[in-house]
């Protein structure tokens, strides 16, 4: 087996070209669609048109500390590194200055490493850090070790690897990966495809957008392990419509690794062949769900399919289809290096591993964080995420979004697992979570969720294309003229129908941040409650 002298000369070609630039001062701009719309792009042009042959300037992706943004890191040639949150325009040029006379650049104080050091990180080792638009820092970190790792085994060895690891996809059903891959590889012979779900369109969530943008050849490589696995011909990144800039990055991380032997004929000396290609989302955020998904690809309806059959033993085409999200697939070079039992050894008894959260609402420091599996709520937003911003009052967290619902402050302890969160409804789901404080309204952030699942409803089964609307009809009653025991009880009667006789996961969690409003803050919307 030629795979592993195979792998080490990559990065022996890697290390050749970085060495050009050991002796020049690495400027690293963490470019993400965050700090995009805070500037990154201008201060990266900035750096383009100022900075001279002694320095070295870099595009990464965002590091989760979004609230920092644009962030700049500048590494001289001893290893140095100063962060620079906040970065404008005219501190760039002024930093451009400070490298050309070789002096030493500003030290700005900051609680960036506050946000970093209380997190865990598996998936998001780096993100910031690696070059975002070259392979050539990925491979020198050790990137695409574990795919060589895997091609020099089994198949079989390879799920068997995962699935010791207790690994559950990250999409929000938390269903074990390896038993998906199974059910693939068991399934009918010849053509099989590998399907990376990055459509992210549910509000409030951006954990895949930032690993596309940060870490796109870890993604990458996770999804070459899992179709090596399933014995995959073909890779299809599918990603949001509008996720332009994660898209650019995957389409050059695609184009690096095929050009490099990662992908296509004969990888690596393997004998294993496949090819990979990017796809766009049709728009609407039923399309994650894994059918729907699969209908918008074949060219149809974005609505879902009958189930079964399952899309392992008939999807794409009608060919054993695996899907599994960015994040999921993002574990596996962790788990094929380090082992499983230290992927295992993170999180909860039946929850190895970390999650990674979508931060966002009233914090102080909004941003993607990871952490195992286990940890109360209460750490991520009042530690990780600095409590809420400016004095006000955490009245509310949104979690799991549309397909969830809202938990009480009282309900912070709750630990972060994988499913059902609460009684009152409230899931994990791909891990949303919305700080709400005391300026908005608990019925309107009701009604802000109930509307949008309503608007997102394909209206293929009844259940959902007239019972949503419903539910945000009673919700506009229970304003007028505020709560009756009627429209109470029409209220509860409509989201349990809903959520039981729909078709697709959106129907079916549709009557989430109704059960859980009703539940955590009936009194305090003047529903009669029960003696």
């Amino acid at each position: 087996m030629t795979v592993l002298p195979a792998y080490e000369r990559l990065r022996e070609g890697a290390n050749t070209r970085l060495e050009s630039s050991a002796g020049k001062i690495r400027v690293a701009v963490r470019a993400g669609h965050c700090s995009i719309a805070l500037g990154a792009e201008d201060v990266l042009r900035a750096f383009e048109e100022d900075l001279l042959d002694n320095a070295r300037l870099v595009a990464t992706g965002c590091d989760g500390a979004c609230y920092a943004g644009p962030q700049v890191i500048i590494t001289a040639p001893d290893g140095e590194t100063v962060l620079l949150p906040r970065v404008d325009v005219d501190t760039a040029i002024r930093v451009s200055t400070i490298i050309e006379g070789g002096g030493t650049p500003l030290r700005y104080a900051d609680d960036v490493s506050d946000f970093i050091e209380g997190q865990v990180r598996v998936v998001l080792n780096g993100c910031g850090d690696i070059d975002a638009e070259g392979i050539d820092e990925y491979l020198q970190s050790g990137g695409y070790r574990a795919l060589a790792a895997a091609l020099s085994d089994s198949p079989e060895a390879a799920i068997a690897t995962v699935k010791e690891s207790g690994l559950r996809g990250r999409g929000g059903a938390y269903y074990p990966a390896a038993l998906k891959w199974e059910a693939a590889r068991a399934a009918a012979e010849g053509s099989r495809y590998l399907v990376v779900n990055s459509e992210e369109g549910e509000p409030g969530l951006f954990k895949d957008r930032h690993l596309m943008e940060g870490v796109p050849h870890r993604i990458v490589e996770g999804a070459l392990i899992a179709a090596y696995a399933t014995q995959a011909s073909v890779i299809y990144l599918y990603i949001n419509a509008e996720a332009d800039l994660s898209a650019r990055r995957i389409e050059r991380a695609l184009a690096d690794a095929e050009a490099l032997g990662l992908i296509g004929e004969d990888v690596l000396g393997s004998g294993w062949s496949v090819r990979a290609t990017i796809r766009r989302g049709a728009g609407g955020y039923v399309c994650g769900e894994e059918t729907t998904l699969l209908n918008t690809m074949e060219g149809r309806r974005r609505e879902p399919r009958l189930r079964p059959p399952f899309p392992t033993e008939a999807g794409l085409n009608a060919r054993p289809t695996v899907i599994n999200n960015a994040e999921t697939l993002s574990n596996l070079p962790f788990i094929l290096t380090e082992g499983p039992a230290a992927f295992s050894a993170l999180g909860a008894e039946n929850a190895t591993g970390t999650k990674v959260l979508s931060l966002s609402g009233a914090v102080a420091r909004p941003g993607l964080v990871e952490t195992p599996f286990g940890t109360p709520l209460s750490t991520v937003v009042e530690g990780i995420g600095g409590g809420m911003r400016d004095e006000s009052v955490l009245t509310a967290l949104g979690v799991g979004g549309p397909s969830s619902g809202l938990l009480s402050p009282v309900s912070l302890d709750i630990k972060i697992m994988p499913g059902m969160l609460h009684e009152s409804g409230v899931i994990l789901g791909a891990g949303g979570l919305v700080a709400i404080d005391e300026s908005v309204a608990i019925l309107d952030a009701m009604r802000a969720l109930a509307a949008y699942n309503a608007d997102e409803s394909c209206g293929k089964c009844t259940p959902c294309r007239e019972g949503t609307p419903r539910i945000v009809e009673v919700i506009d009653r229970l304003a007028r003229r505020g709560a009756s025991k009627a429209d109470v009880e029409e209220l509860t009667y409509l989201a349990e129908v809903v959520g039981s006789a729909s078709l697709c996961g959106l129907g079916q969690a549709a009557g989430g941040p109704v059960t859980s409003t009703l539940h955590f803050f009936g009194r305090e919307l003047g529903i009669p409650q029960e003696k």
